[in-house]
């Protein structure tokens, strides 16, 4: 009776742990030694399945693999303590036309969307698409990766929020260039236009979403680069 229960067990639990998504084709993450490691690893990539399909980012345009890069990168900055407890999660994803609602910001703890909405790209990045992306002062390109939103002031462009650049070579100069978030109105209700490497959005969302997401939430700008990709070493954590 009991090496039957034991096999009842063993079989549940394996009909468990194959009904978990695998890890997307193109995400596989080089096996490190450990087994607790690729188990957290797949937990997450678990998770940030389950978010995306409920939240219903995939309606507004999101790539799944954009938010399962974004969701491990908040959830790695959580562990660190680098961003608030239960904060936002803003994604803009530049592998979208700019022409399209490709700002999104996420409420993770009750799943919902807050806003979707238009984000400009550098102008020297690109035209409707960025290709391009920059770390250097002057470059007038937008720069790749995390970052942790810090405080709100009043300046050229009228309330602003600085960004701080967290990845080494990406964007750990955006501090330095004035990177910050501000509202534009050569963005949205079909204006396409681009900045100098800021994150403009439209003028009349500005205020709400700078307010929602000052002072500590996470901030991913996202392109299937590849060199960022397999380079960036909060991703690859």
């Amino acid at each position: 009776m009991r090496k039957l229960i034991v096999y009842i067990s063993l079989s549940c639990l394996a009909t468990l742990t194959t009904s978990f998504r695998r890890v997307p084709a193109g995400h596989e993450r080089p096996f490190t030694g450990s087994r607790l490691l690729a188990d957290s690893i797949q937990s997450i990539y678990t998770q940030a399945s389950f978010l995306y399909e409920q939240i219903g980012l995939a309606e507004k345009g999101l790539s799944e693999a954009a938010f399962e890069y974004a969701y491990k990168g908040y959830e790695y900055l959580l562990k660190k303590n680098l961003i608030s407890e239960g904060a936002y999660l803003t994604i803009c994803d530049f592998s979208q036309s700019s022409k399209q609602k490709r700002f999104y910001l996420i409420d993770i703890v009750n799943n919902k969307i807050l806003m979707n909405t238009y984000v400009a790209h550098g102008r020297n990045s690109g035209g409707e698409y960025a290709t391009r992306f920059s770390n250097k002062p002057c470059s007038r390109e937008s720069s790749l990766g995390f970052y942790i939103t810090k405080n709100i002031y009043r300046g050229e462009h009228g309330l602003s929020l600085r960004v701080e650049g967290l990845e080494p070579g990406f964007n750990d100069r955006a501090y330095k260039r004035a990177i910050v978030i501000h509202g534009a109105d050569y963005i949205g209700d079909g204006s396409t236009g681009r900045s100098y490497g800021c994150p403009a959005v439209p003028l009349k969302e500005s205020k709400t979403i700078i307010n929602t997401i000052k002072d500590g939430s996470c901030l991913f700008i996202y392109h299937p680069l590849k060199k960022y990709l397999q380079s960036s070493k909060i991703l690859n954590s």
